[in-house]
């Protein structure tokens, strides 16, 4: 039979390292102070002529970091799997170009971090391969211009829309890992749905019908309940989003109301400052995920630590709208889809 289900890993996968990289708004906000690269002339082209270009600069940024971290070089690197917001990944394939280590690009949309960890843990797991990177990224400016108007348009956004994160972050998962160091165990791959929504500025009710449908399958699959865990992460609903999810979870029996946060309402403080509904893009979750979460559950010392409870056992869920310009000005809806991580970590 098919398995369509929750997949364990044949072994566990460890994490050796995780890097992050923000913009200036991203420094700004609540989780700034455990960004590992920032932009220090704060016009977030990190040196670069254009922010498309800024983009594939954060992401070499964030991969050369984490490499740094691990104690590693390129070359020890067996493979990497990266993806971001821009057309054809090319934030992506140019900013890894100068990398000794095969490429697999990808897109998720907002849930290309989770894809992203899947892909490198299974082929660092179950091939038995070496050190494997993941990384992803987006960049507001480069985003807003490609799918909705130009900067310089200056538009009016709606309530319920979510400011592109400017962030990478780059995690390095190795085959042994270090004693307490948090590990991936198993994985729920999402599956793409379409609850009719087509507006582009509410990509919070078009993702949380995938993460309503990625969760309710593990909990259900597992026989586990929301609060066995010491965290349910999504990335990145957004207010919006966050409200439909925890309903529609708790009218399924399930109350996940103690345990949940959202990427997107992590990362900027929304009532201090114009970003409506919070934060969305490939590099929100992962710029969450790299500096605040991961330092919690015991990553390597070689990174920053986070103050908070010990994390022990979390769910990490990115959700991500599979849309395209083209898509969307055709009148075509938006699916959601939402990848579900299984990471522990045994240390105390």
């Amino acid at each position: 039979m098919p398995q369509k289900g929750i997949v364990t890993l044949p072994r566990p996968v460890f994490f050796g390292s995780a890097a992050s990289v923000g913009g200036a708004e991203e420094e700004k906000g609540p989780l700034g102070i455990y960004l590992d690269v920032t932009d220090v002339e704060e016009d977030d082209k990190f040196g670069t002529d254009s922010w498309e270009a800024a983009e594939g600069e954060m992401q070499k940024r964030a991969l050369t970091t984490a490499i740094a971290k691990a104690g590693l070089t390129e070359h020890d690197i067996d493979a990497v799997f990266a993806g971001d917001l821009q057309n054809q990944c090319v934030g992506s394939n140019y900013g890894l170009l100068d990398f000794d280590i095969p490429y697999f690009g990808l897109y998720g949309a907002c849930s290309t971090c989770a894809e992203a960890l899947i892909l490198a843990a299974s082929y660092c797991s179950g091939l038995g391969m070496g050190p494997t990177a993941a990384v992803a990224s987006s960049h507001n400016c480069a985003a807003e211009r490609q799918f909705r108007f130009p900067i310089e348009y200056g538009g009016q956004r709606a309530p319920t829309s979510q400011w592109t994160v400017t962030g990478a972050g780059a995690f390095l998962l190795l085959p042994e890992g270090e004693p307490g160091a948090p590990k991936i165990t198993d994985f729920l791959p999402g599956r793409s749905i379409d609850r009719g929504i087509n507006d582009l500025n509410n990509m919070g009710a078009a993702m949380a019908p995938a993460a309503i449908d990625t969760l309710k399958r593990y909990l259900d699959e597992s026989g586990r309940s929301p609060d066995s865990f010491d965290l349910i992460l999504t990335g990145d609903l957004g207010a919006e989003g966050t409200r439909i999810l925890r309903d529609f979870m708790a009218s399924s029996g399930y109350d996940i109301s103690g345990v949940h946060e959202d990427c997107g309402l992590l990362i900027y403080d929304t009532e201090g400052t114009d970003k409506h509904a919070g934060g969305s893009g490939c590099g929100c979750s992962a710029t969450v995920l790299s500096s605040a979460i991961l330092p919690r559950m015991g990553i390597p010392e070689r990174c920053k630590s986070v103050p908070g409870k010990r994390l022990h056992d979390i769910l990490f869920m990115a959700t991500g709208a599979l849309m395209s310009p083209a898509s969307v000005y055709q009148g075509n809806n938006i699916p959601g889809i939402c990848h579900l991580v299984h990471i522990v970590s045994e240390g105390s």
